[in-house]
């Protein structure tokens, strides 16, 4: 599938303003397959009761004939343009086929196999618009103008296109990076999430590596760029993920190849059943009831029901139970998984700080949490997300803040203020203890060793406590990777932007021994790869911009729907609604199960379809009987494929997972 990029908007520096990409998503009905396929549903769903109910002939035959035109002509039209390039396909043979259905009257089995077919060319358009657009979103993360510093510290602003290596743009506090580089002065919290996946901002100073689309905290910076705005890494998580999405279904050529192939014998089998009899002295009429008994009989009715709605029944129990699989193809692909990687902020994770350790020094005159609502109260003017989180957790405790004055913050060292009479500074141990207090470093590298973030807290100049954070494993992560490592024959691997203490913690509490960390988009695009090079089909379970190429690269990849970005939700084959980790096992052991009853209907089809065509070949098939059967298997596996809409199929696979 391709998705084409359409040159950036005019209010796209706005929107970069504003802090986040715009939103233009391509509507369902902007689509003409979308119309065309509504408008001959509709129409078909108006002229089957009237047949039903017996009214006459003239009541629903036009419905049937403008359901006919609405939902074939596209087809129709596309199958005649590739007989001109002596291509033929399989739409164009169910177009015949329908029309052949009409011209012996069986006008209703027609009109289905051309809403079925014109649905499904719907979806697929609609998947491939809003994957476009999705990326057409991504570019808006980078702001289409940057602050240039000439000589003699002189401001010109220019558009990021035009920045050349070597330039020196002014990031102000609030604004997004305009490009990669390196940083010249100042200092500062940059928010590269989007980048990286890492859930806490990061300290920038003189010689750090800033990224494009990446947000400025409170500090101003002054970078050196270092990469053309086409050379971005947001530029190249962009073209990734379109050169991953044109290459993700490796099956399409022999898929075509069967199509062509199958197409050919049907148009030849039905000459032959029609010329050959008449070569005996047939009379017309006979030969050509026998030819269209075969075309029925023949017709992929069967074939087409016997696989769509077993995955389809998997699609929607899966989606009530809070996991969106976006087609039947990548149900089906989800029970070919046999290794799986995982994201680690926001998909292991909750993807939010939070306080897990208090630690007052010894001879503090503070308790737990006498230390906690002193920070707290410090902190509490403060937009960080660490700041957040030693709030949220004196709330938690419902403690009483004291009133905080002088409040000031320094970006990279932390906040002061002045608390009862007394100066409180809350910040990074490496800035603040100044290797005055040996116990509170040592307090510190312990909790940083352990994969947490740690955080000082000194008063009127003598540090008092130390404060650990870290963002917290989900609840049901340990026991989705052991059900994980039991679906597919081997463990879960752990793929992150963020530094190696803190993924190596995490794997450890969730039992994952692979852990592969500090990794750029294009690295995780490396490990998926190198992971399929190997002979497997590999899952990837994520949720940010930056996990959406390899979510792209895998064989399947699922995005977390909560707080997922737009892109990762596009360019995922399925969402999980709730967040909830352990659907990921249910739908897999969902899926297999499905394929199962796909392999159980595919025989019944054969049977009933070679059968029904032997009899009409080697005997007189009476049309009537011939319908009969081509209708009855047709039932059959439709009723067999919706075993797995039962709530008792989801329980069952939520047990097996498990």
């Amino acid at each position: 599938m391709t998705s084409t990029i359409a040159p950036p908007s005019a209010n796209r520096a706005a929107h970069a303003r504003d802090g986040g990409p715009s939103r233009r998503r391509t509507h369902v009905f902007a689509l003409p397959e979308a119309r065309w396929a509504t408008a001959a549903t509709v129409l078909f769903l108006l002229a089957l009761p009237l047949q039903l109910a017996g009214a006459p002939a003239w009541a629903w035959g036009p419905l049937y004939a403008l359901a006919y035109v609405t939902g074939g002509w596209e087809p129709g039209w596309e199958g005649l343009k590739a007989l001109k390039d002596k291509t033929l396909d399989v739409d164009l043979l169910m177009i015949v086929a329908a029309l052949g259905a009409a011209s012996i009257g069986q006008v209703m089995d027609g009109a289905l196999l051309v809403v079925i077919f014109a649905t499904s060319g719907a979806l697929e358009a609609l998947a491939t618009a809003r994957t476009a657009d999705s990326v057409r979103g991504l570019l808006d993360l980078a702001p289409a103008t940057a602050v240039k510093l000439t000589d003699g510290d002189g401001e010109q602003p220019v558009a990021v296109e035009e920045l050349r290596i070597g330039d020196t743009i002014l990031v102000r506090p609030g604004e997004r990076v305009g490009a990669d580089g390196c940083v010249l002065g100042g200092a500062s919290d940059v928010d590269q999430a989007t980048i990286t996946g890492e859930p806490l901002p990061v300290t920038k100073e003189p010689g750090d590596e800033v990224f494009a689309g990446t947000l400025n905290g409170t500090g101003a910076l002054r970078v050196r760029v270092e990469r053309d705005a086409s050379d971005s890494v947001i530029a190249r998580i962009v073209r990734m993920v379109e050169e991953a999405s044109e290459t993700k279904a490796p099956t399409q050529l022999f898929i075509e190849k069967v199509e062509q192939r199958y197409s050919l014998c049907m148009v030849a089998a039905t000459l032959a059943v029609f010329f050959a009899p008449l070569a005996f002295g047939a009379e017309p009429a006979d030969a050509l009831l026998r030819a269209m008994t075969f075309m029925i009989v023949a017709s992929p009715c069967a074939v087409v029901l016997a696989t769509m709605p077993p995955l389809l029944s998997a699609i929607a129990n899966a989606g009530r139970h809070g996991v969106l699989v976006k087609s039947a193809v990548v149900m089906e692909r989800l029970a070919q998984v046999d290794a799986v990687a995982l994201d680690k902020t926001g998909t292991l994770t909750e993807g939010t700080p939070r306080v897990t350790d208090i630690r007052p020094l010894t001879h503090s005159p503070y308790d737990e949490d006498g230390l906690l609502a002193l920070a707290a109260a410090a902190e509490l003017p403060s937009e960080h997300p660490l700041a957040r989180a030693i709030v949220d957790a004196a709330r938690e405790r419902g403690l009483d803040l004291p009133q905080a004055r002088d409040f000031t913050s320094a970006p990279g060292v932390g906040v002061k203020a002045m608390i009862d009479g007394r100066t409180v500074e809350v910040g990074a141990p490496s800035r603040l203890a100044q290797g005055t207090d040996h116990r509170a470093t040592a307090v510190a590298e312990g909790l940083e060793e352990s994969g947490r973030t740690a955080v000082l807290v000194v008063v009127d100049g003598t540090p008092a406590g130390v404060l650990g954070l870290a963002d917290r494993l989900r609840q049901d992560a340990a026991a989705t990777v052991k059900s994980l490592a039991a679906l597919t024959g081997s463990a879960p691997a752990l793929l992150t932007g963020d530094n190696s203490r803190a993924a190596a913690r995490l794997a450890a509490e969730a039992g994952i021994d692979e852990v592969r960390a500090g990794l750029l988009p294009q690295d995780k695009v490396s490990a998926v790869k190198e992971m399929e090079g190997a002979g497997r089909r590999v899952l990837v379970v994520g949720d940010g911009v930056n996990d959406a190429p390899a979510l792209a690269a895998a064989h399947t990849g699922i995005a977390m729907g909560r707080a997922g970005s737009d892109l990762a939700l596009e360019t995922a084959d399925a969402v999980i609604v709730r967040d909830e980790l352990a659907t990921v096992p249910a739908t897999i052991v969902l899926s297999r199960r499905a394929r199962r009853l796909v392999v159980q209907n595919l025989v019944i089809a054969g049977v009933f379809i070679t059968g029904l065509v032997v009899w009409d070949l080697a005997g007189t098939l009476p049309l009537p009987l011939g319908v009969l059967g081509h209708e009855g298997s047709t039932v059959i596996v439709g009723l067999n494929g919706l075993r797995l809409l039962r709530d008792a199929a989801w329980q069952r696979a939520t047990v097996e997972g498990a």
